[in-house]
């Protein structure tokens, strides 16, 4: 029997199908789908719940004339796939060709890049304003699941599309889960929903005015058609609340689920792929919400759960003495090493507040505010939903919070998850300490400090691949210091770690190796010894050994690994001034890459050592002339 799926080309070809076909196409995608995962990475146990869903929003709904607009987007996968891309995930040398996320570039079925949380509602209330406004009849979806409805944003599209009205259908995508475990009230009601068949009193939606309806079996495509016929062309906002199992097609033995799927089992298609080593079999739901592809070696990276982990077990150990000492998570907590185990045994001192950066850091300020010790740790990216918190309720209140910013830096990554801006928007805020520890050491020394004598507002930068290569590799960039966290403010001056003239490199945090390795290959072709620095901190700067090294260097050269615009080397040369010394700035441009390799964004940015090395020499043959 051949592959539906080779005759499905946009979902025009669904509409012909029957519903035998319809699950059949179900099983092929699903099986796709977990090949494609764990061979490239991406999101898997979220779209293994929402084959079925889309499948059936595609047959019933005319897109792109209606229009489907999902919350955080990582969950599109099918929709991609039925949409005319499903090519970039059965052909290996397409598979770079698609974002991880909604994108319009790629498709007109796509109306937004999307890669955080909580917004589809608001977004669809704004497209559904404006087609009323004109006399449109486009049906208007959005699809919101995962634990999103924690996010405030999507209160307050749910509060707004019941005062607004007209055509909307809201989507609730539950699989009983978020990233973890689903966290706060919300959720309990939901419950209540589900055991009740959608029968409860106890029904928000209802209570903000919104018009219900519930499908108990989210993956069974005839009660899905049903329920989408029933409320297409709407004339006022409902809530479809469709119960789906994440992960479905996972682990071993289950009714409706496929084991693990081997090399053996691939198609034609994906066969002449380069063999992989065995995997284990998928555990616990939460593990399966995100695969990491394997290198080129065949490993499983990376420093965010390496350094992690190394955090929590730092913390853990002052559990029994400290009982006000808490880590807070909004929703992300396995990928940044904050494993279950550790959630287990850390009882109250953990809270996963779900998906609500906004709210974590209010939260963490109440708690440091009665006298508490909070740490909140999530992704850079994800600290941007919650500036207003942490300049108003952190910062100004002088609010003794420390912050753990995972994901940072110059990497290969989607346009909504690039980690290069941190360090522009942590150190334009008053108040804040910003620091950027150069190994695992004082990473750890940081955090005692933070948590300990500090009292203050702590940004710490979590260490990135970079660092984490440089300790596999047995490499010492900079030597530990002495019980750091008995000082006042230990992380004032900068360090010196390479005595040089001429040039002196500030390499801040993860370029620290970056300037080593800059620095050997002056050494090697110009005869040239370089200075070379660890700054520690981004938010201020050491004026005392800037104006040191101005009296003896004729060149002064910062590397980060981030935003030049706006950020700390800027702030060095701009404190140079006209001064004797001439600046050089290596940095990221201020820019939206997606899905850029990290080698050719260096390269772009004149980040690579034979580049800076290069632009040394022009430098100083330009002082000489």
């Amino acid at each position: 029997m051949g592959k539906l799926l080779d005759s499905i080309d946009s979902p025009k070809d669904l509409k012909v199908l029957s519903l035998e076909e319809l699950n059949r196409l179900a099983d092929e995608i699903r099986q796709l789908l977990i090949r494609f995962c764990r061979r490239h990475g991406g999101h898997l146990g979220s779209n293994l719940a929402t084959i079925e869903p889309i499948i059936a929003l595609h047959y019933v709904f005319d897109m792109p004339h209606d229009h489907l607009i999902f919350d955080v987007s990582h969950q599109a996968y099918t929709h991609k796939i039925l949409t005319g891309r499903r090519q970039a995930y059965t052909d290996p040398e397409s598979q770079e060709d698609l974002s991880g996320f909604t994108s319009p570039k790629e498709s007109p079925y796509d109306d937004f890049m999307l890669g955080h949380t909580g917004t589809s509602i608001g977004l669809a209330c704004g497209m559904a304003a404006q087609r009323d406004a004109t006399g449109g009849k486009a049906n208007i979806i959005a699809f919101i699941g995962d634990g999103s409805l924690s996010s405030g944003p999507a209160f307050e599209g749910l509060d707004w599309a019941a005062e607004q009205g007209g055509n909307l259908i809201i989507v609730v995508n539950d699989n009983e889960m978020s990233i973890a475990e689903n966290h706060g009230g919300l959720y309990k009601s939901l419950a209540d929903l589900r055991a009740s068949g959608g029968h409860s009193s106890d029904n928000p939606f209802r209570a903000l005015g919104l018009d219900y309806c519930y499908v108990e079996e989210g993956n069974r495509i005839e009660d899905l058609i049903e329920a989408f016929r029933r409320v297409k062309d709407t004339d006022h906002p409902v809530v479809v609340h469709i119960h789906t199992r994440k992960g479905l097609g996972l682990g071993q033995g289950s009714q409706g689920q496929i084991g693990p799927i081997s090399m053996a089992q691939s198609d034609a298609n994906t066969a002449h792929m380069t063999s992989l080593p065995d995997l284990p079999a998928e555990g616990p739901v939460e593990t399966n919400h995100w695969q990491d592809g394997l290198d080129s070696l065949g490993r499983l990276p990376n420093s965010r759960k390496t350094y992690g982990r190394m955090a929590m077990q730092a913390l853990e150990a002052r559990f029994p003495q400290e009982p006000g000492l808490m880590v807070i998570s909004p929703a992300t907590p396995l990928s940044n090493g904050i494993d279950p185990d550790f959630r287990q045994r850390a009882g109250n001192h953990y809270r996963d507040v779900g998906i609500a950066e906004s709210h974590a850091i209010a939260y963490a300020a109440g708690i440091a505010k009665a006298g508490g010790t909070p740490v909140v740790a999530t992704s850079a990216t994800f600290f941007q939903r919650a500036y207003d918190q942490i300049e108003q309720e952190m910062a100004l209140n002088g609010s003794a919070v420390t912050l753990l910013i995972f994901s940072t830096g110059v990497t290969k990554t989607d346009a909504t998850h690039s980690g290069t801006a941190d360090m522009v928007m942590m150190r334009g805020i008053p108040g804040l300490t910003c620091l950027a520890p150069t190994s695992g050491a004082e990473f750890l020394d940081m955090l005692a400090w933070a948590t300990g004598p500090a009292r203050q507002p702590v940004v710490i930068r979590v260490p990135g691949e970079r660092t984490l290569a440089t300790e596999r590799a047995g490499k010492q960039i900079a030597p530990a210091t002495s019980n750091p966290a008995a000082e006042s403010q230990p992380w004032d001056r900068y360090r010196i770690l390479q005595e040089g003239r001429t040039v002196a490199l500030l390499a801040l945090g993860d370029a620290l190796p970056l300037g080593r390795d800059l620095a050997d290959s002056l050494e090697a072709s110009m005869g040239l010894k370089p200075t070379l620095v660890d700054p520690h901190r981004y938010d201020r700067l050491d004026e005392q050994t800037l104006d040191a090294l101005a009296s003896t260097h004729s060149l002064v050269a910062t590397i980060e690994d981030g935003q030049l615009d706006g950020g700390w080397g800027q702030a060095v040369a701009a404190y140079y001034g006209p001064a004797q010394v001439r600046t050089l700035a290596f940095g990221a441009a201020k820019e939206f890459n997606d899905r850029v390799p990290q080698a050719t964004l260096l390269e772009k940015y004149g980040m690579t050592v034979p580049a800076m090395t290069q632009a040394i020499s022009d430098a100083l043959v330009d002082q000489a002339s």
